[in-house]
């Protein structure tokens, strides 16, 4: 029964991404939805979209690892929705634009997009390959299959329905999902398993008493989550695409908060169940084998085939959101400049500002949509391979945002808040902050919090000394940002 349940949700996906690739009809519907979404659509699929694989199988592994204080995780992915939506997103709604990278380019001018644009493409691979993983638990689980082969089915039918209707089909499917997810886990999964474990207050009488205490997991923990993932969340490429689909400024920022409040609630529920967990299935060595262990000892097949269905709704949206994201940015912020570059050169000229800003607009020459779902299906198959060697969706969580994080958030927040930022300050603080997370997680430890401490420091200095030693940014350059976001 639970098989047959999840079975007819993975049809109903696919059926949806049939649906969506009949509203894809051009780049704009493809990638960001015709920009028309309205407050219910849209706090539906942000929450959607943050709340994936790390988020659910991760968060309540956290839970069962660290007690309450394993909700710190999700609670600033929460977090920084609130702040990205309340500070940032009204504005780069306004940008009309599809990438992070492009937003760079119209700041600074030239010279910033590629770079940024492979960084993003990094961390949009790692977000999507955390929910692949998390695929192969549950399938896992679920039908008795080894890793590879429930990794290669679930991370198929993912691209597959993204891959036909691109943020059309991401969008229903999303929606769709933040409604079983819900269902799934707020009013089957929580109750059920406090009640079988006897309730709270026999809880706390039974178990030891630091995994009641939310500040058990440290001090040093919790301000590595809120800079990795809250701050993270500020920036990435699958949070801001789905911005760029909201109708209107006010949609994006109070759809967005509405969000973030539901992620708040969503990670102290998954905290709490991780905890009761460790009443009714002691002794689990790895985090991430708890979701299905729990299912599997307290449900009856019917029930744990929806609570599964609500645990794949929330890893799918997130890696076909990231999926997207992903080879938004490498069609456009990385291999298209190549041809751009080669066609300046051929004709020796860049055609004044508007050519230096070129890089920002869609090219809607071709088939554009065609190309579009070609780069998604080359990246999905390498989130597949990342996915299979990557054993762990925190740490594959982590390595995206400390890559994220370390090489993008100051040139972006900096854009946004500070006039005297220059393309020169720009690319020496994504390379120095990129290479210092890269180097620590390689030759020290993926999760050592000195990755991002570190990371953001050299950053940040870089960013400063490079755009003071430097001329400031081409007026004309700085004119045509203000007018994009009069709008």
């Amino acid at each position: 029964m639970d098989i047959a349940v999840v079975v007819l949700y993975l049809i109903g996906m696919l059926a949806v991404g049939v649906w969506g690739r009949m509203r894809a009809k051009n780049q704009e519907e493809y990638l960001v939805a015709g920009r028309r979404l309205g407050p219910l659509l849209f706090t539906g699929t942000m929450a959607a979209v943050v709340l994936g694989g790390a988020s659910t199988v991760g968060g309540i592994g956290l839970g069962y690892m660290n007690g309450i204080s394993g909700m710190w995780l999700v609670f600033f992915i929460g977090f920084g929705i609130i702040a990205l939506s309340l500070l940032f997103a009204p504005r780069i709604q306004r940008l009309e634009i599809y990438t992070v990278s492009q937003m760079l380019e119209l700041r600074y001018g030239k010279g910033s997009r590629t770079v940024s644009g492979i960084i993003m493409t990094g961390y949009g691979l790692m977000i999507s390959t955390t929910s692949t993983v998390a695929y192969g638990t549950i399938f896992h689980a679920l039908f008795g299959i080894d890793k590879v082969p429930a990794i290669l089915l679930g991370g198929s039918i993912v691209i597959i329905y993204s891959m036909l209707g691109g943020m059309w089909s991401i969008t229903l499917t999303d929606f769709v999902q933040f409604i079983i997810q819900t269902i799934g886990i707020f009013l089957i999964l929580l109750p059920i398993v406090l009640t079988k474990a006897g309730g709270l207050g026999p809880l706390k009488t039974e178990l030891p008493d630091e995994m009641f205490n939310p500040l058990a997991t440290g001090w040093d923990t919790i301000l590595m989550y809120f800079l990795v993932y809250g701050l993270g969340l500020l920036i990435g490429q699958d949070i801001w695409q789905r911005v760029f689909t909201a109708r209107t400024p006010g949609v994006a920022r109070w759809g967005g908060v509405s969000a973030g409040v539901y992620c708040l609630f969503y990670a102290v529920a998954g905290a709490l169940v991780g905890v009761a967990t460790q009443k009714i299935v002691p002794g689990i060595a790895e985090r991430d084998d708890v979701f299905p262990a729990v299912v599997d000892a307290t449900m009856s097949p019917l029930i744990a085939g929806f609570v599964l269905a609500a645990a794949l709704s929330a890893v799918m949206s997130t890696s076909s959101g990231a999926l997207l994201a992903a080879s938004t940015v490498f069609r456009q912020d990385v291999i298209e400049p190549v041809f751009e570059s080669r066609r300046i050169a051929k004709s020796g000229s860049d055609g004044g500002l508007g050519g230096q800003l070129a890089g920002a607009l869609v090219r809607e020459t071709g088939d554009e949509v065609r190309d579009s779902r070609v780069y998604l299906v080359l990246l999905g198959i390498v989130t597949l391979l990342l996915a299979i060697a990557m054993p762990d969706v925190v740490m594959a969580l982590t390595v995206a945002y400390n890559l994220l994080v370390g090489g993008l958030f100051v040139p972006i927040v900096g854009g946004l808040i500070w006039k005297r930022g220059t393309i020169v300050g720009v690319l020496a603080a994504m390379v120095a902050g990129a290479a210092t997370a890269i180097g620590i997680m390689a030759f020290v430890d993926v999760f050592a919090n000195s990755a991002i401490y570190l990371a953001l420091t050299a950053s940040a200095v870089a960013y400063v000394i490079g755009s003071l030693a430097s001329k400031p940014t081409d007026p004309a350059v700085m004119t045509a940002w203000r007018e994009r976001l009069a709008r």
